[in-house]
């Protein structure tokens, strides 16, 4: 049975606040292979929910750095899985971004390469959003200041979770402790993860700005 509990928005800028200028050891980086944008973003949104989706292939999650999936790093594949998400994890749809609040999620396109950029709302002057982002690390960056033809608001809706509720990740991941954090002694084990391999660079997964050809990234 499924429960939904609230999207911790506070958590998520909070996380990008301490991370957007350096790299959590306990999380790949994808610079130079793509870029590191989305894999940032799910950081932060993971920060806000503690609950991943392990579906092999169309699930959110992030085991190791040849181990995730497809929509933890990809731009497109991350609003795949947000918008249709009916499983554990969270879940979204798109929206204007005059309805986005901090926590939600921006995607930036140019004509001729698609969805390129992937960046969190932390916060607003006036009536312009600011962003968190990685690859071109930036914090509380005027959504305004970068090179765009168009864009997609992600409004983050909830979290999706099975009973009994799952452990609360925030202090362990934004400390770069774990992802998932230690169990106390003598309680179920942890959050379960897939088996063996996962998604090998070169195979099954595109690089960070998904099925777009061109890498470059903002």
């Amino acid at each position: 049975m499924l429960v939904v509990k609230p999207y911790d928005r506070e958590r998520a800028v909070e996380y990008a606040m301490r991370w957007a200028f350096s790299q959590n050891p306990v999380f790949g980086n994808f610079r130079g292979i793509g870029g590191n944008c989305t894999n940032f973003v799910s950081q932060c949104i993971y920060a806000g929910s503690c609950v991943m989706n392990y579906e092999r292939t169309f699930g959110w999650y992030y085991v190791s750095f040849d181990d995730r999936a497809p929509a933890w790093t990809g731009v497109d594949f991350f609003f795949r899985f947000i918008t249709s998400n009916e499983g554990v994890g969270p879940f979204g749809r798109q929206v204007d971004k005059s309805e986005c609040e901090i926590g939600d999620v921006i995607q930036l396109g140019r004509e001729g390469e698609g969805y390129y950029h992937t960046l969190l709302v932390v916060g607003f002057s006036g009536e312009e959003l600011l962003v968190a982002a990685q690859t071109d690390d930036a914090y509380n960056r005027p959504l305004s200041s970068y090179n765009f033809d168009f864009l997609r608001a992600i409004k983050i809706l909830g979290v999706r979770l099975d009973v009994p509720v799952a452990l609360d990740c925030f202090q362990s991941v934004y400390e770069g402790i774990a992802i998932v954090p230690a169990m106390p002694s003598g309680d179920v084990g942890p959050l379960p993860m897939p088996d063996g391999g996962g998604t090998q660079d070169g195979q099954n997964e595109p690089p960070d700005n998904a099925e777009n050809t061109n890498t470059a990234e903002e």
